[in-house]
C-alpha cells in the first residue's frame, strides 16, 4: 500500500475527510498517473466526486483508461492554487495550495451505474444543464468509458500560512503579505452557429455569476 505519510513539511498535512472533499468539489481537473509497460504517464482528465469515489470519463478507445480499467495501480493528483504567498526575501515565497493525491485501482462502471455517474459529472461540471439538453444516445453511452476511483487511500496537504521571514528580513524595508487568488468565469461567448432566439440558458448564467 503506498505511504500516505507527508514528510516534508508535515504540518501541513490533513487527515479530515471533509476538506478533502472540499478540494475536491471545488476544481475540475485532475491528473492520473499510472506506469505502462513502456513508460510512466500523467494524464490530465475532467473529475467530479461522486460521495466516497471519484469519477473520470473518456472514450473506449482511450488507452491510459483501458489500462486503468484492467485494473493497473493508479494515483490521482488534483491541486487548487488559492494565493501568493508573497514574502520579504525571494526564499521565503511560496503559494497558498491544497494539494491532494489519491491512491487505488479504478473500477469500471456499467449499465445503470455508468448513466448516473455521467450525470453526475455532466451536473459537476455545469450544475443544471442536465435538464436543459436531451439525454445522451445509446451510441454515446456506449463510446464513453466511465472509471470510478474510491476515496480510501490518500493524502492531503494543505498551505495558508503567512511569510515566515527571518527577523533581520522582518526589520527590513520589503513588503509581506499574501495575494489570493480566484478563478472566476467571464461572460459566455455564443457559438458561431448559434441559431438567433436562443437565449443563454440558466445553467451557463449562474458559471458566471459567480
Amino acid at each position: 500500500m503506498p505511504s500516505t505519510r507527508v514528510t516534508r513539511l508535515r504540518e501541513m498535512q490533513v487527515h479530515e475527510r471533509q476538506a478533502l472533499d472540499g478540494l475536491l468539489d471545488g476544481v475540475r481537473v485532475g491528473h492520473v498517473g499510472m506506469t505502462t509497460d513502456d513508460q510512466p504517464v500523467v494524464i490530465p482528465t475532467a473529475i467530479a466526486r461522486d460521495g466516497d469515489a471519484v469519477l473520470v470519463h473518456g472514450s473506449t478507445g482511450s488507452g491510459w483508461m483501458r489500462l486503468a480499467a484492467g485494473g493497473a495501480p493508479a494515483c490521482l493528483a488534483v491541486t487548487a492554487l488559492d494565493g501568493i504567498v508573497v514574502a520579504r526575501s525571494t526564499f521565503e515565497s511560496t503559494f497558498h495550495y491544497r494539494s491532494a493525491v489519491i491512491f487505488g485501482v479504478f473500477e469500471r462502471l456499467e449499465g445503470r451505474r455508468k448513466e448516473r455517474a455521467l450525470d453526475v459529472v455532466v451536473e459537476k461540471l455545469i450544475p443544471g444543464r442536465l435538464s436543459e439538453v436531451r439525454r445522451p444516445s445509446p451510441g454515446e453511452i456506449n463510446k464513453t468509458m466511465v472509471l470510478s476511483l474510491p476515496l480510501e487511500t490518500w493524502s492531503l496537504k494543505v498551505s495558508d500560512g503567512w511569510p515566515d521571514d527571518d527577523d533581520e528580513d522582518v526589520a527590513g524595508p520589503a513588503w509581506a503579505g499574501v495575494v489570493p487568488l480566484v478563478q472566476r468565469a467571464h461572460s459566455a461567448r455564443p457559438a458561431p452557429d448559434l441559431r438567433t432566439g436562443i437565449p443563454i440558458p440558466a445553467s451557463v448564467a449562474a458559471l458566471t455569476d459567480v
